[in-house]
């Protein structure tokens, strides 16, 4: 008892896939060639998607113990709440249908949750493939050094892309990289509150600061790595591509996530500082007067949405708030379930 022997960690890979077979095999393809294979694969299909089902129905993948969930929600967080649901391993680690973990991604996986009993999630490096070129960190200077954090104010900071260095303690992890231990879930499920039919962004960072939020740590460590190949979208998150409906959706996530995670006063903080300033990604009245003479009517555009989607999302966390405070909603984790 209480030896490495006796305890036998189990290790599930969770991935949600839509309408991307090719992706998919290479992710499959990876997952066969991993050090420490999985105990098991989970693959969540939606009903409607039948070239994944073909795709299935020749491909067996006997070796790897693969099984099938089926949704009949659309979006990507339907999909991971119904693998969560389904998976029986210690450690739960997500990837993305688009992405091909390298050969010790389990294994390190696995080393890191032996090593630390308080560890609640582990993220790493995602090396991001774009029209065949791999995204070079040399060309963001400085950007490498901060990785996965939510500042005071309601920044967040991504850059999972990018990272080198040492392993490290975050706050936020990257969907496509990203695993937890199964008793630090303890009922968590992702946020069905977040918009948008498809990716739903947002949705892992919302998911990592919960984590947090329940007293476990978050680390990143880029040795923890994966390629990653961001393939075509089927709804309207089209990435580099600007929608009006997407912008919405994006800002809504971003703020209602944000609100969740910060103290009374910090919140005044990141709705004065969201409105007057922004992102590159969420324009605020600064950001607008900066890319406007560039962008002209689309940079109006991108504010008006992300104004839109701002006040959303402040609504929706102030509706779940007060709807709580009276007993009509039961928080359990970061979602909320009717309780009538």
């Amino acid at each position: 008892a209480g030896t490495e022997e006796a305890f036998q960690m189990k290790l599930t890979v969770l991935v949600p896939t839509y309408r991307r077979s090719q992706d998919l095999a290479r992710c499959l393809a990876a997952l066969q060639q991993q050090t420490r294979l999985a105990d098991e694969i989970l693959i969540v299909v939606r009903e409607e998607d039948r070239e994944t089902s073909q795709f299935f129905a020749a491909n067996r993948y006997p070796s790897l113990g693969l099984r099938l969930i089926t949704v009949t929600v659309p979006g990507q967080v339907a999909a991971l709440n119904a693998g969560l649901d389904a998976a029986r391993g210690d450690v739960i680690a997500i990837t993305d249908d688009d992405a091909a973990p390298h050969p010790y991604w389990l294994e390190r996986i696995e080393a890191h949750f032996r090593a630390d009993d308080r560890l609640g999630g582990l993220g790493g490096r995602d090396w991001v493939y774009t029209n065949g070129q791999l995204i070079d960190a040399s060309v963001h200077p400085g950007a490498s050094d901060t990785v996965g954090r939510l500042q005071w104010f309601g920044r967040s900071i991504g850059n999972h892309h990018i990272c080198t260095g040492k392993a490290r303690e975050v706050d936020i992890l990257k969907g496509a990289n990203m695993s937890f231990r199964r008793t630090a879930l303890d009922g968590l499920r992702f946020d069905s509150r977040l918009k948008g039919t498809g990716a739903q962004v947002c949705n892992d960072m919302g998911f990592s600061l919960a984590v947090k939020k329940a007293g476990w740590k978050l680390v990143y460590d880029p040795q923890v790595a994966v390629d990653h190949y961001p393939a075509q979208r089927f709804d309207e998150d089209q990435r580099n591509q600007f929608n009006a409906v997407a912008q919405v959706n994006l800002a809504h996530n971003e703020t209602l996530v944000t609100l969740e995670n910060l103290a009374p006063y910090q919140r005044v903080v990141f709705l004065i500082w969201s409105t007057l300033v922004g992102t590159r990604s969420i324009f605020g009245v600064v950001q607008l007067i900066r890319f406007l003479a560039r962008e002209r009517t689309l940079a109006i555009q991108k504010w008006l949405a992300s104004m839109q989607g701002r006040w959303q999302g402040w609504q929706t966390w102030w509706r779940s708030r007060t709807k709580n405070q009276h007993g009509i909603l039961v928080k359990s984790g970061n979602e909320f379930n009717n309780a009538a």
